[in-house]
């Protein structure tokens, strides 16, 4: 393989494609713009504390292990991975207590009948029927390239894609089989990993309740960071190389046009037959002249993104006893909440939020007899703030952690704290609007109408990340690589490769 690549952005994305290139043969230089590669899945150390700084879910382990089989390798080589126990701890505002779910039936319906009595057979039918959709997803659309409605509604579509529920928005179809407040949110949650509200995300994403109660949440030793170091590994086997702190002021065109080279900001040019880029699309059409642009500014002002997010870096002193690894606590009033996200957005006035205690599961994250704490919120994107209106906002949701998640006296033991938030992801990532995420997974934002891994003007332009398809979340990223790959390759198939 003769033509050069040139990967911009060391995402879980481009580093995962940079892989399977190396590994046909294609000689491949990855450049990212930061001091580390890893992307969002980036890490820091201080005081003692190590902090993941992104993704904290190590979730669909069959689709780490179908993409480290690709390389040859084995996921056991790279990760020690720890299945969680419990996989997480729910708390509800204003009601005193709190729930441990296993993704166990066995162990988990009695919680469920609990929260909503006769609730056990419902559940096992839908979960059932989340497999089977899953299964469809997996082995049928999920790595296969889509360019027009005509590709995705073929005769496997009309076959099996009934199933999917694609035409029904989430909460809909979870209100139907589940009655109680509780239950439903327990449902739905997990529509936040892909930046969604269930109010307008296509029913098909129920798939998410068979990664979660089916396959279980898992975490690698050393914390999600071991991911993108463990790519980084096996590239350097292939003979990828890395540059790091190279950002990009430009991507050069030949007459077509066609990709030639870019421009690092330091004047320097690299010349390239392929670019794939980790970037989000809006950044990367920013570095193209405007005509090669496939999306207008004014597109892109009417994308739903997905949220940002307040996050706290919190180094404590002692132990927090009442939080598990993942603690989860949701708003009593969901509909407000995630329309003061994405229908009206403002600083959420009860918000759900997240927080990832990683010293529960590995005690070298955080010093002896402390804990290390992320907290994250989830915010509208494009909100506006000042730094001193950051910090309040901050307070007021540590003094609600210590009331609604038993943390007595939480801020007077915090010994380190860093806040990040809208204005970072911009600067820091290149997020448009300074989404922590990407491209909402909204109803008109889903499969083919999520902007295509393939530059439409520009020849031998590509993209992998949580913009384009299949869309947001580290495993997906795994995927999109895939597909990006396949297009390199003109693999049209629909299956998961068999070798590279």
């Amino acid at each position: 393989m003769n033509q050069k690549i040139i990967v911009i952005g060391g995402g879980i994305g481009g580093l995962a494609f940079a892989n399977l290139a190396a590994k046909k043969g294609y000689p491949v230089t990855l450049l990212e713009k930061n001091e580390q590669l890893g992307g969002v899945a980036g890490q820091f150390s201080e005081a003692g504390f190590t902090f993941d700084m992104g993704p904290s879910w190590y979730l669909m382990p069959d689709v780490f292990q179908s993409y480290f089989d690709l390389l040859g390798e084995k996921v056991e080589d790279h990760l020690h991975l720890v299945r969680l126990d419990p996989s997480y701890r729910i708390f509800f505002q204003n009601q005193g207590r709190s729930f441990d779910f296993y993704s166990d039936l066995e162990r988990d319906i009695p919680t469920f009948e609990s929260l909503e009595p006769g609730v056990g057979p419902v559940l096992r039918d839908y979960l059932e029927k989340s497999k089977y959709q899953y299964e469809i997803a997996i082995r049928g659309f999920m790595y296969k390239n889509n360019d027009t409605i005509f590709d995705f509604l073929n005769k496997q579509v009309a076959i099996e894609g009934r199933e999917l529920e694609v035409f029904s928005k989430m909460s809909d179809y979870v209100n139907k089989h589940f009655k109680t407040d509780e239950v439903q949110k327990i449902m739905q949650y997990t529509l936040v990993f892909l930046g969604s509200s269930p109010y307008n995300t296509p029913a098909l994403y129920n798939i998410m309740s068979h990664i979660d109660f089916n396959m279980g949440v898992f975490y690698p030793k050393g914390g999600i960071h071991e991911i993108p170091k463990a790519l980084v590994r096996i590239g350097e086997k292939l003979g990828v190389k890395y540059r790091t702190s190279v950002p990009i002021a430009q991507i050069n065109t030949r007459r077509g046009p066609s990709v030639k080279s870019v421009r690092l900001e330091n004047g320097e040019k690299i010349e390239a037959d392929i670019i794939v880029s980790n970037a989000s699309v809006h950044h990367t059409e920013s570095l193209l002249p405007r005509p090669y642009r496939d999306h207008s500014q004014r597109y892109w002002n009417s994308r739903k993104l997905a949220p940002s997010a307040l996050i706290m870096y919190l180094g404590v002193e002692g132990k927090v006893d009442s939080l598990t690894h993942h603690n989860l606590l949701f708003s009593p009033d969901w509909k407000k909440n995630f329309a003061e996200i994405f229908d009206a957005p403002q600083w959420p006035t009860d918000p759900s939020l997240y927080i990832c205690v990683p010293s529960k599961t590995d005690p070298s994250v955080a010093p002896e007899g402390c804990e290390n704490l992320f907290v994250l919120v989830p915010i509208a994107a494009r909100t506006e703030y000042t730094e001193d209106e950051l910090e309040d906002q901050s307070n007021r949701i540590l003094r609600l952690i210590e009331k609604e998640m038993d943390c007595p006296g939480l801020r007077e033991r915090i010994i380190y704290k860093k806040l990040f938030s809208v204005k970072d992801f911009e600067s820091h990532y290149n997020k448009l609007g300074g989404t922590a995420l990407g491209l909402s997974h909204t109803m008109m934002q889903t499969a083919i109408l999520r902007p295509n891994n393939r530059s439409k003007k520009v020849e031998n332009l590509f993209y992998v990340g949580a913009d384009t398809n299949p869309g947001i979340g580290m495993p997906i990223q795994l995927i999109s690589a895939e597909l990006a790959f396949k297009r390199i390759i003109g693999d049209t198939t629909s299956a998961h490769l068999a070798s590279v």
